[in-house]
């Protein structure tokens, strides 16, 4: 039985992040995890900026609330999942995310969560687990799944070394140059191929 983890963030949907930082013009926000490999370096960062500017999570909703799909994005999902199973495999928040599912045709989505005041300001992040996106390849693969998995950024890194087959889509440069051995995709096309390969279709 096959299955495929995706990142959620730069795969599917715009990063929240950079939306954020254009939409309340504090460049500092755009900061992600394509260029801090240290999640909690960049959620302490983060966390500091919103604090600093006193942004709180009803700001942030208004900011994320009209994105839309990568385009090609709801076309290529509809197609895995009519071939297979696919899980989305995030470092955001659900009180990001869950609005947005809906787009993407509702897939299954885990992530972690806010802490969040009366008043929503985003006090703290509190994780699902660490390392959780490999955590949750290896729980699949001891449930006899074949995972495919595929991300952009450091984040999805060791996941995408644990699944059976692991892909980079649009990652940054740092990483191809890093990990030369790992085939990349630079469009819904080029990862449906490789799909496609590795599900013999």
């Amino acid at each position: 039985m096959h299955l495929v983890c995706l990142d959620l963030e730069g795969v599917l949907l715009p990063e929240f992040w950079i939306a954020v930082a254009e939409a309340t013009n504090i460049p500092e926000l755009r900061r992600t995890t394509r260029d801090e490999p240290d999640y909690d370096v960049l959620m302490r960062y983060r966390l500091d900026l919103l604090e600093k500017h006193g942004l709180t999570l009803p700001a942030i909703y208004e900011a994320i609330k009209d994105l839309e799909p990568l385009p090609g994005a709801v076309e290529f999902a509809q197609w895995l999942t009519s071939q297979t199973r696919l899980i989305i495999l995030s470092d955001t928040f659900s009180q990001f995310a869950a609005p947005l599912m809906a787009k993407l045709g509702k897939p299954t989505l885990f992530c972690h969560e806010l802490k969040i005041d009366e008043n929503g300001k985003i006090l703290d992040y509190c994780l699902r687990q660490q390392d959780q996106k490999r955590k949750a390849v290896k729980a699949l693969q001891s449930l006899n799944f074949e995972v495919t998995a595929a991300g952009d950024s450091y984040n999805d890194l060791t996941m995408i070394q644990t699944a059976d087959h692991g892909i980079f889509f649009r990652p940054p440069q740092s990483l191809i140059d890093e990990y030369p051995d790992t085939p990349v995709a630079n469009t819904y096309e080029e990862l449906k191929k490789l799909i496609e390969d590795i599900l013999n279709l």
